[in-house]
This record gives structure tokens, sequence and C-alpha cells, in this order.
């Protein structure tokens, strides 16, 4: 199986209230020398051949259409024809995304979308801290559709301080009734380093797991399937790149704070922009960090990555030596079931699938 490609592109226009990813405002002026960087990472990637491309963020949809062009054109130079691949996945958000810039990806073979969504009300984007309106959304929408993408994620984030029952299921019958192919729903984390996290906000868990409960029936009743403990799809439009992730497939990750996973080996580049161009320009490693699992370790990353997916894990001899007590515990517990011989989340097992992810991370109980 070939690898999958990620391309990270950290530059947001404004860093929302919630987010402790890897993206920083203001520093677009950086654009040129970041894209120039990526062309020197991309030529010394380890593998030249790959299954499917993730263009994620940050937000690649703030790269004006030139930009865009050069960042697709370095990678065919490199990686092939983008429309030669099975999926190719960009992410953009409502505000930045323009006709000019999906006709771009259109015309070089992109086939999935990914729109930064979270929420259909105006007042709770303000207090998120995104820069769209529900207009502006609506308005990317219809365009992505009018450039020909049939294919189309939706993020949407349950749970918003002060956010009732009522209005995340507005949010959510409103998406719906948009008929995208795709959606990614997540329940509010907060996060040290994030504005909330510094507001004290705290999240109040049991009406988010009511919310994540509805999200699951609604969208089950209009025909999606819940796949990944978040994502729910149409019949065949599972995001095929992040569903490698969770079988534990190879991947090759390019850009500030990119992570990679080739030949058995965890890779991940230095999150500074600057020091990323930095390393690029004087012929550095961007990694500032990498590891290799062996045995029950790895064993047990492959195990806690599998049930995410809820047609879960095959229960081998292998498993079943490193880990039975612990199964057999989350069983009893209602969190684990094994079917035939497999093991997979409980619908229970969904809402505290932490609590059984950590039986799979060292430092292990001792027998």
């Amino acid at each position: 199986m070939k690898p999958g490609l990620y391309i990270h592109i950290p530059f947001c226009r404004q860093k929302c209230n919630y987010c402790d990813f890897a993206s920083f405002a203001g520093l677009e002026n950086l654009i040129p020398a970041y894209l120039a960087a990526l062309r020197l990472d991309a030529a010394k990637a380890p593998a030249k051949q790959v299954e499917t491309l993730y263009v994620g963020g940050g937000t690649p949809s703030l790269l004006s259409a030139a930009q865009l062009a050069q960042l697709c054109t370095l990678l065919q130079k490199e990686f092939g024809p983008i429309s030669a691949l099975p999926e190719s996945t960009c992410e953009a958000n409502p505000e930045s995304l323009t006709p000019e810039k999906l006709t771009v990806l259109k015309n070089f073979g992109f086939t999935r979308l990914s729109l930064g969504l979270q929420s259909l009300d105006d007042k709770e984007l303000k207090l998120l801290g995104r820069v769209h309106t529900r207009a502006d959304f609506l308005r990317a929408y219809q365009a992505a559709r009018a450039a020909g993408f049939d294919n189309i994620n939706i993020d949407l984030i349950a749970g918003l301080p002060g956010q009732t029952l009522e209005q995340f299921l507005a949010n959510l019958q409103g998406v719906i009734a948009l008929k995208p192919e795709h959606l990614s729903v997540y329940g509010l984390q907060i996060e040290e380093g994030t504005p909330f996290f510094e507001r004290g906000i705290v999240c109040d868990q049991l009406l988010m797991r009511r919310m994540l409960e509805e999200t699951h029936r609604q969208l089950i009743q209009a025909g999606f399937e819940h796949y990944e403990i978040s994502n729910f799809a149409l019949p065949g439009r599972q995001a095929r790149h992040n569903t490698s992730y969770w079988r534990d497939g190879e991947y090759i990750g390019l850009g500030s704070e990119a992570a990679s996973y080739w030949k058995g080996e965890r890779r991940q580049n230095v999150s500074s922009v600057q020091e990323y161009i930095r390393r690029m320009q004087a012929g550095e490693s961007p990694v500032c960090y990498a590891e290799h699992l062996t045995g029950k370790e790895k064993l047990g990353e492959q195990v806690m990555l599998g049930l995410r997916l809820l047609d879960g894990v095959e229960l081998t001899d292998e498993i079943q030596q490193a880990f039975g007590r612990d199964i057999q515990t989350h069983i009893k517990n209602g969190l684990l079931t094994q079917e035939n011989n497999k093991i997979k989340l409980t619908f229970e097992g969904l809402f505290l699938a932490n609590e059984v992810f950590c039986s799979f991370v060292a430092p292990f109980e001792e027998e």
C-alpha cells in the first residue's frame, strides 16, 4: 500500500478561541518563502508514489489562487498528477474560499473539500472566534457545488459555551439539509493555552453527550454511516486518507509541525514557521522529534488507532496475549464488545473512548 501525503499550511487570518493546532495569524508575508521551503521538503520526500493527498492547516484557502496553483504545481512535479490519485482533499474556510480558488483546485484534480463551518449561528461563530458568517459559508458551499465538487465534508462542533441542545440540533438539521457527503462532528475540547482555557470556560459534558447521541441518531436516520468516533459518511464516501491513519497506514508529512510515519518511525517537524523555513533554506532536516515504537507499545498503538473505527480491530492471538485482561475489563464495563473475532467500542464506549485507549498506551500496568 502506498503512503498518504499530508501538506501542512499553517497560516490563518485569525486564531480561533478553541484552537491549539500549529496555526498562526499574521504571518501571511511568509507564504512565498514557505512555499519555497515546501518545494525543498518535497524534493527530499522518502517516497514519490502516494495513495492520497490531504492539504490541511491552518487555512489552505488563505493562499491566493496563484499561490494555490504554485503549491499544486510543486506537488505534481514530485508526486505526479493530483488528478491520478484516488482521493485528494483540501481544507478551506468559508471567508477565504473563492470561485477562482475552487477552479484552481478543480483543474488540478482535487476530488474532495473539507469546509470548516463549526456552527450555522452567527453569534456562536463570533464566540468561537471564527471570521466567517453563516452567509459566507452558504456562499462558499454553493460555489463549491457550482465548481463541480461532489464530495464535501463539513466540520461541526458540539457543546459550545452556553449552547442549548435545541441550538445545536438546529445547526445539525441545517447541515443535513445541505446534503453533504461527509460530516465531522466534534465535542468541544478546552485545551491549555487557548483563549477559552484562559477564560476558565468549562464544557457541560452531560449536555455535550446528549448532543452527540442525537447526532448519531439523526445522521443514521439521514442515511449516513457512523464509521469513526467523530466521522459520518454517506455510503462509499468515507475519508480514505484519514481512514489510513486509523488503520496504521504509512504517511509522509511536509511542512512545519507536519508528522510522518514511515518504515516504522514516527517523525514530527518543527512547529515554528520561521524555523522550518530557515532549516529548509540551510539544507537541514526539519525533524525535531522521532521515535520508533516496537513490541507492546507498537501493538497498543495499532489497537488504539483501530478502535477509533466503528468496524473495530481483529482480535489476534498477539493482542489477546498482550492486552487480554484489559480488553475483558472493558467488555465487562460495557465499553468494548467482542463480535466474531473483532473487538469494537460499544455505543457507551464511543463517549468514553479515552478511558479505553489508556489501556493501550505506555506505561502499562504490570500483570
